[in-house]
């Protein structure tokens, strides 16, 4: 596997011929949302060993079966296909040459919300082990507030994949409530009414686990949250279900502010199966241009997280999107959310050339004569956050959110790594 960085009158076919593969396998692993290249954009290459033409009759699953392999693998190899029938014809690839260098298995978590896009997530489940629904809400007397979750369980569950369950603090403004969150954490009471309904809902819905994500909590409520979490866990365990904390990226114990104060890595680490590190958000809808997840903040976060939990119960977040800001940036003023295919389809329309910054190792234009500035995320910048998963010995990762489409990204995980089945 490499990277390939697009220069000024590369095509697809020139940039095939160069590295000796053919032209689809670059469109299919990439599907690069313009025929016209841009400078600076990025395309995964792979070279296949072994390849199988589709004939009449052919399913997937039949190729899969016929040829000894794992149907999501399969999948993986060819991501052209999902959500469509395969064709008498068609080219798929069964083995690329790298394959023995394909690392470990990892946990990959995917958040989604139940109106995202069916073959948005239809195109990620080959490579999740869990889909995690967000988000599950309770009122004050300790009552679910359930989503319309029946059928993204069932589409996680026909790919093989564990749905988890997500409780939050959330309201129906859309901000999580802090008086909420302190109801519930003083009250045993109510959290064993809490408890005992999620368990009910879980059973009956077939959940695999439970993701915890109260943000904003007061500092004053630390102690009563990571008591939360421990409880919620032996009773969930006891019952054969998992446990993951979602936890706001931390560099240090003493980091101030609210996002912060109540998250204790090594409480709540202790407490639960997994925890997620959110290490994205640095770049944010409404603060000025930079990068979503910048490599340097993404490893600080993590080089503290591995000192107050075990490796082995961390996932790394890693976002699926970009933000497109206007100029001059104006505190306050809304920066658009973009998908990496958006921001190349951007760039391609106004002629923009992509850069990449080395601190942050990310790419970034401007564009419309310096009025509108893009961070967004590429195979250099995906691959640069993969690599810490090894270097830190961390559990998996987990994608916020599917929402987003973003071919390279699972181009490269592949590539690069096995996903865990569990």
């Amino acid at each position: 596997m490499l990277i390939h960085t697009v220069k000024a009158g590369d095509t697809i076919e020139s940039i095939a011929l160069s590295h000796n593969v053919p032209p689809y396998v670059i469109i299919n692993l990439n599907s690069p949302p313009t025929r016209d290249l841009v400078p600076g954009q990025t395309l995964v290459i792979r070279r296949p060993s072994q390849v199988y033409t589709v004939k009449e009759g052919d399913s997937v699953a039949s190729i899969a079966r016929m040829q000894g392999e794992d149907i999501n693998q399969l999948l993986r190899n060819n991501p052209q296909v999902l959500g469509r029938d395969i064709y008498a014809g068609e080219t798929m690839v069964l083995h690329y040459d790298d394959e023995s260098e394909r690392g470990r298995e990892l946990i990959v978590n995917g958040y989604a919300y139940p109106y995202t896009d069916r073959r948005l997530i239809e195109k990620a489940l080959p490579y999740l082990t869990m889909l995690t629904i967000f988000t599950y809400g309770f009122s004050p007397e300790g009552d679910l507030i359930a989503p319309a979750d029946e059928e993204l369980i069932a589409l996680a569950s026909s790919y093989g994949v564990k749905p988890v369950m997500l409780l939050s603090t959330l309201t129906a403004d859309g901000s999580f409530s802090n008086e909420l969150a302190h109801t519930l954490l003083n009250s045993p009471q109510l959290q064993d009414i809490l408890i005992e309904k999620i368990i009910v809902n879980m059973y009956n819905k077939g959940y695999y686990g439970l993701d915890i994500d109260f943000e904003y909590v007061p500092q004053g409520d630390k102690e009563a949250y990571a008591d939360f979490v421990e409880r919620l866990t032996k009773r969930l365990n006891s019952e054969g279900f998992l446990t993951l904390i979602a936890l706001a990226p931390k560099t240090s114990s003493a980091q101030s502010g609210l996002l912060y104060e109540a998250h204790d890595y090594y409480a709540m680490g202790r407490a639960a199966n997994l925890a997620l590190i959110m290490t994205y958000e640095w770049g944010y809808t409404y603060g000025p241009p930079m990068a979503v997840a910048p490599i340097n903040k993404v490893e600080d976060v993590v080089k503290y997280a591995v000192t107050q939990i075990q490796p082995q119960k961390l996932l790394m977040g890693i976002p699926l999107y970009g933000y497109d800001w206007t100029l001059p940036y104006q505190k306050g003023t809304m920066a658009r959310s973009i998908s990496p295919q958006q921001a190349i389809e951007i760039a391609a329309a106004n002629g923009a050339v992509i850069e990449y910054d080395e601190a942050a190792q990310t790419p970034y234009f401007r564009y419309d004569n310096d009025g509108h500035e893009v961070w967004f995320e590429d195979a250099r910048s995906i691959y640069a956050k993969l690599m810490l998963l090894d270097e830190y010995n961390l559990a998996g990762i987990g994608y916020w959110n599917l929402s987003r489409d973003f071919p390279q990204n699972w181009a490269l995980l592949n590539a690069l790594f096995g996903i865990r089945r569990i």
